[in-house]
């Protein structure tokens, strides 16, 4: 007679502590609070409270070549005061030094965007439409200079721009010119220095719109009689939309308060505010006027972002 032998015994499996349910419990009912949460503590840090204290700083009074850190709230006898010192900005008015670096950073900021996107969107063209092999050596070329110092870079276009410099040189060559052009150190250096910095910027976000775009639409676009210009500009640019004013606000917002290449590349004509700025802060020492300064800069950069939130916001309704 032939027994069947019972298998082995099952193992208990280990049931989790009471702290470890209650820590799961937690972690599943509040961690998408944390995930949500991070974000805004990585702004509130790196942003809003750098933020207020430029802000507590542009109403102090002026103490040249020290940090102001005068209280602008205090409570004495039971009674809160608060003290604003408006002179800083009334300064920003009275000074057209000011009012023309504003106007002129605008101005250098919105040129060298549109010449990006009008040097970028073709780019991004190629890129788009290019071979697979190939697509991605291509997009490596674009985005290899960001790779380097941006400092470095900036010298490097002042060895080509200077009178005896690579430019000059390859022009004398070719006889197009008899002598060496002046253009470092003018404006036109600025633009060719900003440009060439955040064109990579204006060239990713094109290519991403482009690479998502439903070519059907443009076939059919095509067998229903249009032109190809026509269809380019009917078809193609609104569906490239978000990459193109995504680019835009990449190139514009951080060329607005630009430093470095004015500085370098420009002259005593090129008054940007990044330059008013720095003049401000460590020539002048002047800490509340440069701190009135940098905060009318965020407000007019406010204007912009604020209409591109609006703009997401927008287009996220329409696919949804």
């Amino acid at each position: 007679m032939t027994t069947l032998s019972e298998g082995p015994a099952e193992t208990a499996v280990p049931q989790p502590s009471g702290v470890k349910r209650l820590l799961a419990r937690l972690q599943m009912a509040h961690g998408r609070k944390l995930a949500i949460a991070l974000p805004y503590l990585w702004l509130i840090l790196l942003f809003m409270l750098p933020f207020l204290i430029v802000f507590k700083i542009s109403f102090s009074e002026i103490a040249r070549a020290i940090p102001p850190y005068s209280d602008l709230v205090s409570w004495a006898d039971g009674q809160l005061s608060i003290t604003l010192n408006l002179a800083n900005y009334f300064q920003l008015t009275d000074d057209p030094l000011y009012f023309e670096a504003y106007l002129q950073s605008l101005q250098v900021a919105a040129v060298s965007t549109l010449c990006c996107l009008a040097l970028g969107y073709p780019l991004a063209w190629a890129v788009a439409h290019s071979k697979p092999s190939t697509r991605n050596i291509l997009l490596l070329l674009v985005i290899l200079p960001s790779w380097t110092s941006f400092l470095i870079r900036v010298y490097a276009w002042m060895g080509i721009l200077k009178n005896n410099g690579i430019l000059n040189n390859v022009l004398l060559w070719l006889g197009v010119i008899d002598q060496p052009l002046t253009i470092l150190h003018t404006n036109l250096a600025v633009y060719i220095g900003v440009v060439y910095a955040y064109l990579p910027f204006m060239v990713l976000p094109i290519y991403t719109a482009l690479t998502r775009i439903d070519y059907s639409l443009v076939e059919a676009s095509l067998d229903l009689g249009a032109r190809p210009l026509k269809t380019f500009f009917s078809v193609i640019v609104p569906l490239t939309k978000g990459g193109i004013i995504a680019g835009s606000m990449l190139v514009f917002i951080p060329a607005v308060g630009e430093f470095v290449i004015p500085e370098l590349l420009g002259g005593p004509d090129s008054i940007m505010i990044g330059r008013v700025l720095w003049q401000e802060f460590f020539n002048n020492r002047d800490w509340p006027v440069a701190s009135a300064v940098a905060i009318i800069m965020l407000l007019l950069l406010i204007v912009p972002i604020m209409w591109f939130h609006k703009y997401q916001n927008k287009a996220a309704e329409d696919h949804s």
